[in-house]
């Protein structure tokens, strides 16, 4: 049976006892993954993840089922579980499926199924050797090679057909240094959507080495950080985990269309900052969290969440968007089809502003340079957050003076959005995994440095 007119058979099958818009989803993932440990491949992973998640909605009602057997009974049992479950008065009468071509914006040049696992374990070993180069006080070299070729397929009954892949390739290097006070670790860990041109033309491996190294060399002799309130600059790249974890989560439609969120009710009022623009952007080529399209088919977009201060939109996938009344913007995801989809970020981060780097820190009287932040953790309902600072330095009478281990950040989101009082020029950006309903994704934050006016630092007193 040609593969149409089964997914027309299969949607038929679950909205026949009701329901005004079925869905067909199905994945196949090949990841791979090597784990380095001193010098020598301790671990080599190679998985598939393939099946298919079927939904139904009847008005703001969904219900869903999912399956790893792809076969045609495996399929229509799974439809046949959800229409069970279905008696509504609506259902879709009429279906024709038709492949809609998408524009992919992140091919990769040298795509996984070209290297050996050999030719990928190169790559570590150069960066290890890097490594323990780079200082003689480099104890420890630990890192990961991920690739994932993941595929999708998206059929519904408005007639949608789209297919997409998306190839990921990532390392992450941690490094641990030592002297006779102790030890310290570093960590940096590059990933694009791109296959392993990553090497050549973004970060090769000895940039990589050479940047975690530097991190752990330079916490070496770290002092406990003082704690209060005080002025805080915090970096680029993965600084922007603030933004996303303190804010971020507040405008997906998961808990916005819910009323469970700090953001619920404000569009078109003034939430941060007039200085501070925010953007979900998931059409950024070769970006570790960039789509051609979403779970759900929708071309992927910018969207501006917050503009000057003032509350744009929101994220919302098509079941948060029957509840809110709003159409949906090219977030929904999901890591794969056992999971539901539901609006997630892509790439967000903090636009440029007008500030110098040097402005910024020369600004400070005392307070806390945050170059690198760290882990945390936030809840959406009230936007509470707190986040380790990995690599921090106590700033005083404007300049970066000693490093301090032991720091973090605590405040709400709705408090460091108005205290974000200058921004500098240059945007950097850093990958990260997000976990929340609809499983773990690859999510992208960034920013210009920042300077909080006034927040929280945890330390010791």
């Amino acid at each position: 049976m040609e593969k149409n007119v089964l997914y027309e058979k299969v949607l038929l099958c679950a909205t026949k006892n009701g329901g005004d818009f079925g869905e067909l989803y199905i994945n196949h993932t090949h990841q791979n993954g090597l784990h380095l440990v001193d010098g020598g491949i301790d671990t080599v992973s190679d998985t598939l993840n393939a099946g298919a998640g079927i939904r139904v909605f009847s008005g703001t009602k969904c219900v869903s089922a999912s399956t790893a057997d792809l076969s045609e009974e495996g399929l229509m049992r799974c439809a046949a579980a959800i229409a069970d479950m279905m008696s509504e008065n609506v259902k879709v009468q009429n279906l024709h499926l038709t492949l809609i071509p998408i524009s992919d914006l992140h091919t990769p040049k040298i795509p996984p199924e070209v290297l050996t696992k050999g030719e990928r374990a190169e790559f570590l070993f150069r960066a290890d050797k890097a490594a323990r180069a780079y200082s003689e006080s480099v104890r420890q070299v630990t890192g990961n090679l991920w690739d994932i070729d993941h595929r999708i397929q998206v059929f519904n009954t408005d007639g949608l057909w789209k297919e997409d892949r998306q190839v990921r390739t990532r390392l992450g290097l941690s490094v641990v240094a030592g002297d006779g006070a102790g030890r310290r670790d570093g960590f940096y860990g590059p990933g694009l959507m791109c296959g392993f041109e990553l090497f050549s033309e973004y970060a090769s491996p000895e940039d990589i080495a050479a940047e975690a190294a530097r991190c752990a060399v330079a916490k070496l002799g770290a002092q406990p950080c003082p704690a209060g309130k005080m002025t805080v600059a915090i970096d680029g790249g993965f600084g922007g985990v603030i933004f996303h974890e303190a804010c971020g989560h507040s405008l997906e439609a998961t808990s916005v269309s819910r009323g469970t969120s700090q953001m619920c009710g404000k569009l078109g009022l003034q939430v941060a900052n007039s200085k501070l623009t925010a953007i979900d952007d998931g059409t950024i080529p070769h970006a570790w969290g960039s789509i051609n399209i979403d779970d759900e088919g929708t071309p992927a977009r910018k969207n501006v969440l917050i503009e000057n201060g003032i509350l744009k939109s929101y994220m919302i996938d098509k079941l948060g968007g029957r509840r809110m009344g709003m159409e949906p913007t090219g977030n929904s995801r999901r890591q794969n089809f056992s999971f539901d989809p539901t609006s997630r970020m892509t790439n967000t981060y903090i636009a440029p502003g007008n500030d110098s780097r040097e402005d910024i820190i020369a600004s400070i009287e005392y307070g806390l340079y945050c170059r690198k932040m760290g882990g945390g953790s936030v809840n959406p309902i009230n936007g509470a957050f707190n986040f380790s600072v990995d690599e921090g330095y106590i700033v005083r009478e404007g300049k970066i003076c000693e490093a301090v281990t032991g720091a973090s950040l605590i405040g709400t989101g709705s408090d460091v959005l108005m205290n974000i009082d200058m921004i500098a020029e240059e945007v950097t950006r850093a990958p990260g995994m997000c976990g929340s309903s609809s499983g773990s994704l690859p999510n992208e934050v960034g920013q210009p440095m920042i300077r909080v006016s006034n927040i929280t630092v945890g330390g010791r007193k």
